[in-house]
């Protein structure tokens, strides 16, 4: 039985009609046709699904659509400000913190969040944040580059510059 869902995602409301009990990622995806959080593992291990809730990163193959309410949604692809890349996507970019980019949106989102809360956080405090993003490809010394490039081009631009 599906229900009428408001939810507000990328800064844009949307109402989609789902079973309150469906996850989140299945309707970003299939209803609203973003394609940033992807299906990893499919039991919150890693981060392939990973969403802003708020300003909380959240893993959204299992959490049911009927738990979000009023909250913010961002995905990747929400993190794009007037066709301009968010400054971890630029340093993601700039660092090729990529290979096969499966756990990258994850990384992305991880390190948004982190850099919001913390702006100059430390090597163990990026670690920390990561923790719960696998890469199997071995690009981890890449996006620890990406996160403290982040962090300098989130800097700049709070300067301003």
């Amino acid at each position: 039985m599906s229900d009428e869902i408001i939810l507000t995602v990328n800064g844009k409301q949307h109402t989609v009609q789902a079973s309150p009990e469906t996850a989140l990622l299945y309707v970003l995806r299939n209803e609203l046709g973003l394609s940033g959080p992807h299906f990893g593992c499919g039991g919150e291990k890693c981060g392939a699904c990973m969403v802003l809730v708020g300003a909380k990163p959240s893993l959204s193959c299992h959490l049911p659509v009927s738990e979000i309410g009023a909250s913010r949604i961002t995905t990747l692809e929400g993190l794009i400000e007037e066709g301009e890349l968010h400054p971890v996507q630029q340093a993601f970019i700039e660092e090729q913190a990529t290979q096969c980019g499966y756990c990258v949106n994850g990384m992305i989102i991880s390190t948004a969040a982190l850099l919001w809360k913390n702006p100059h956080p430390s090597d163990e405090q990026i670690r920390t944040a990561l923790d719960g993003n696998l890469c199997r490809c071995g690009s981890h010394l890449r996006i620890l580059r990406a996160v403290k490039r982040a962090e300098q081009l989130m800097a700049d631009l709070m300067a301003g510059g």
